[in-house]
């Protein structure tokens, strides 16, 4: 994966991977930018977030499963210090369906953290990642 960075104006940068629309970043105005643009650590959450959301739907879907809808929330802690890396992450998956079991969640959790998001294996790295689940059934 390649991916390129150009400088917008004064710390606001826009990223773009070969085949992906651009992202912009920015930091915040108190240390020198605009606030035009979403902070790295922030994409990075969005990214760690999205990787898991990604791979529980689609296990979830391989198992046959009345899924119709899902939505996660993520909160993720910084270190004070630098390096300030994620030290702990919180995914809540919110499901919704018709007579979903919450063993066919946890399950499609557990892969996702321990097997197929790539994301959250390195983000263990330097984090706890927990991760919490609802189930809201749907007629």
């Amino acid at each position: 994966m390649k991916i390129r960075i150009s400088q917008i104006d004064g710390l606001a940068v826009a990223g773009k991977a070969e085949d992906s629309p651009w992202v912009t970043m920015d930091a915040p105005l108190n240390v020198g930018g605009q606030g035009g643009g979403a902070r790295p650590m922030q994409v990075m959450l969005i990214g760690m977030a999205g990787c898991a959301a990604m791979d529980v739907i689609s296990i979830l879907n391989k198992r046959r499963l009345d899924l119709r809808r899902y939505e996660m929330e993520a909160e993720g802690t910084i270190a004070d210090e630098h390096p300030k890396v994620f030290t702990h992450i919180k995914l809540v998956h919110k499901i919704f369906g018709k007579d979903i079991k919450a063993s066919d969640v946890e399950r499609a959790i557990q892969l996702t953290d321990e097997k197929y998001c790539g994301a959250l294996t390195m983000a263990k790295k330097t984090a706890e990642v927990v991760h919490e689940y609802e189930i809201r059934e749907m007629d």
